[in-house]
Formats: C-alpha cells, sequence, structure tokens
C-alpha cells in the first residue's frame, strides 16, 4: 500500500518557498517577472546599482516619490524584494554577486545581450560558480538575430511586434496600446519559463526571453489569419473581427461592450432589444452576414440601446446569457465589489521612505481559494544590504570598506 504524499512546506499559496532569486533588472519586464515571482513565495533579491538604483524609482506621476528614489512605476512592482547595491564593475562586487549566486536558485536581468559577458558575470562564467543556476535573460529582440543588439522599450517592441498597426480603427492607427504591454508579457513569459525551469529540477537553464516574441506569441489568432487563412491584419477599432454583433455600443450614457458571438445569443439580444425583425433580415442572417454588414447592423441595435442606460443593458443581457459589461474607468473597475472582495490589492501601512500607505497590485490568479501575497513593502534602496553581506559572512569592518569604497 502506498503512502500519502507529503505537502511540502509553502505548497499553499507560497509554492515557491525556499527559492531565492537575484534580480538585477531594471524598470518593468525584468521587475514585473520578478513580482510574480516574489508573490508565489521566492526569495527575491533586487540588485541594484550603486547611488542610482533601477530607473523606475525616479519615474511615476508623483514628483515628490521620484525624486525620493521611490517612484510610483518602482512601488508598482517590487514589494515582497529586498534591495542590495553593488558595484559589478568593481571586482569586490563581481565577487560579492558571486557569492550570492552559489547561495541562489535563479539569477534574472534584461540588460542588452553581452552587458553581462562583457562584466565576466554571463551564464557561462555564473554557471562555473553554481551548475544548478537557472539564468534568465530578458531583452527586446532576444540573444541573437540582426536586432539583437538594439535598445529596446515596450513603445519600440509594440511598435515592432505589429501591435500598434491592427490598434485603434482605420482613422487612428497605428495606436498605442494604453499600458505597457510588451513588458508585461515579457515578463508574464519569463516568469512561466522560471517556474517550468524550476519544476525540471536542480539542471541549471539559461532561459533567453525576447519581448518581440513574447508579444507575437499572445497574438495567435491575428498571426494565423495571416499565415493560415491569407489575412493582412487590419485595425478593427472597438469590433471583434471574428464575429458580429460584438463589440462596443453607444448606450444612453456610456459605451457598452457586448459580445453576441453565438447565433443562440444574437436571437436573444435582437428580442430583448425589441428588434425581432432583424432576425429574418437576410442581410444578418448569418454569422457572416452579420460580418460582412456590421456597421448597419450596429446602427440598428443602437436605435435600442441609447433609450437606457449601459449598466441597466448589462445587468439584462447578462442574465439572458448574453456576454456584456459597461466601459469602466481603472478608478471605477479598481472599486467594484468584484476586485475589492477577492483581495486583489495589497495595503502597506510601513512603507519607508514613501512616507505614507499605499496600495498596490498583487497577481492576477488564486490557489486554493486565496491571493498569493507579500509580506513587505517595496524597498527603500539598498535597504538590506548589510543584512545580506552579514549573511554571506562579511564582517562589520569590511562592509564599512567596501561603502567607503563605493563598491556597496
Amino acid at each position: 500500500m502506498g503512502t500519502e504524499p507529503q505537502e511540502r512546506p509553502g505548497a499553499g499559496t507560497r509554492p515557491l518557498a525556499g527559492i531565492r532569486v537575484l534580480d538585477l533588472t531594471n524598470v518593468l519586464a525584468g521587475p514585473f517577472a520578478c513580482h510574480q515571482l516574489a508573490h508565489l513565495g521566492a526569495e527575491v533579491i533586487k540588485v541594484e546599482t550603486v547611488g542610482r538604483g533601477d530607473l523606475a524609482r525616479n519615474l511615476g506621476s508623483d514628483p515628490e516619490l521620484s525624486r525620493k528614489g521611490m517612484g510610483i512605476s518602482f512601488l508598482a512592482q517590487n514589494a515582497g524584494k529586498k534591495s542590495i547595491t553593488l558595484n559589478l564593475k568593481d571586482p569586490r562586487g563581481k565577487d560579492v554577486l558571486k557569492r550570492l549566486v552559489r547561495q541562489a536558485d535563479v539569477l534574472v536581468e534584461n540588460f542588452r545581450p553581452g552587458v553581462m559577458d562583457r562584466l565576466e558575470l554571463g551564464y557561462e562564467r555564473l554557471r562555473s560558480e553554481a551548475p544548478h543556476l537557472i539564468y534568465c535573460a530578458i531583452s527586446g529582440f532576444g540573444q541573437d538575430g540582426p536586432w539583437a543588439h538594439r535598445p529596446a522599450y515596450d513603445q519600440i517592441v509594440q511598435g515592432a511586434s505589429g501591435v500598434m498597426s491592427i490598434t485603434g480603427d482605420a482613422g487612428s492607427a497605428p495606436l498605442r496600446v494604453g499600458y505597457p504591454l510588451a513588458d508585461t508579457v515579457g515578463g508574464l513569459t519569463a516568469a512561466m519559463a522560471i517556474c517550468a525551469a524550476l519544476n525540471a529540477g536542480k539542471r541549471g537553464a539559461f532561459i533567453d526571453v525576447s519581448m518581440l516574441e513574447s508579444v507575437l506569441a499572445t497574438m495567435g489568432w491575428v498571426v494565423s489569419n495571416y499565415l493560415i487563412g491569407g489575412q493582412t491584419p487590419q485595425p478593427q477599432g472597438n469590433e471583434n473581427p471574428t464575429s458580429a454583433p460584438s463589440g462596443t455600443f453607444q448606450c444612453a450614457d456610456a459605451p457598452i461592450n457586448i459580445a453576441a458571438n453565438k447565433d443562440e445569443q444574437w436571437v436573444v439580444l435582437a428580442r430583448h432589444l425589441d428588434r425581432a425583425d432583424l432576425i429574418d433580415n437576410p442581410d444578418f442572417a448569418t454569422r457572416e452576414d452579420r460580418k460582412t454588414n456590421r456597421l448597419r447592423l450596429k446602427a440598428e441595435l443602437e436605435t435600442a440601446l441609447t433609450r437606457r442606460p449601459a449598466r441597466d443593458w448589462a445587468r439584462e443581457l447578462n442574465r439572458l446569457g448574453v456576454p456584456a459589461g459597461a466601459v469602466l474607468s481603472v478608478p471605477e473597475v479598481l472599486s467594484h465589489p468584484q476586485v475589492v472582495g477577492r483581495n486583489f490589492l495589497g495595503h502597506f501601512e510601513e512603507t519607508g521612505d514613501v512616507g505614507r500607505p499605499i496600495d498596490v497590485v498583487r497577481i492576477g490568479a488564486m490557489i486554493g481559494g486565496e491571493r498569493p501575497s507579500v509580506d513587505t513593502a517595496p524597498p527603500s534602496l539598498g535597504a538590506h544590504t548589510d543584512e545580506i553581506l552579514e549573511q554571506l559572512g562579511y564582517c562589520a569592518s569590511e562592509i564599512g570598506a567596501l561603502r567607503a569604497e563605493g563598491v556597496i
């Protein structure tokens, strides 16, 4: 008879408990990847440049916080991490990193390809220190290819990936997506690949994450319509190119999204709007007919929808099985019971240099009915340097000398 499997420590909302991650990244894609890992229970040590730290510390909509080195862009994805400052150009700084690597499971960096090798801290060099190391390099275009050494921020990748060419409508495209899509998708791709490598055991791995390819991988429907269907993707605005009526419609007070993608949903929608006459109209008889004549159909439906508020229609249509929803602002959705009631936001009273309580987002998953979370607020620059060096065996006088000479 077999025995029951033993649940390892942290297997609930902290499945990565006991994993140490070195976060050598800046701004968003890399920090966001490590943000996911921290919330899943990993110990994340953020290795930052002496005196400056992550560029995101100086970015965000609050100039005072940016001046303090605790910019909102930094606060957004660095909760739960520890911060140590190191000069990686100094041999003593390199030595500290190598000592950290020996005790780490994962290292994540998002320098341009070749930078870590020039510092003599690339994968092959660090693997000699720690054969088990999972080394994840995030870059705009990957570690090789004709664009490999180009600088790449989110907007550059959005443009290069084709995303901007299909965002907006015929009159407004190309248009940037309203948040850093490429950085975020690149970060999620990195976190997924790291978790997969960790699952494979202590074997070591080099993970090459391209933000460009990460975005293209999420564009499966659009890319496949071109590769398989021969259809060059075009900007569709708020219309769903795969179905109709499916898109954004004007109501009496605000727009509403309706996705009547199934024939039966279309019939229910038309009847509820007292436009059953449209069901028998040959121009709208099939899905393809409705797609071909989508703008005429939209105008017909809006004759009814504009008589009442968006949220009334959304409530009634959802009750009938027709997917619908009001178009909310960011403040509206963050205050909605659907978000508030699922413990999505993390609150920190003690925030060091910030000087006031803050709320930040957690990760978009529940495990066993609970939201993974971290216990500590985003760290001040170098806040854990002494603590980490002491753990590595440095004495107080050695730490003092390193600080005096700008190594930490």
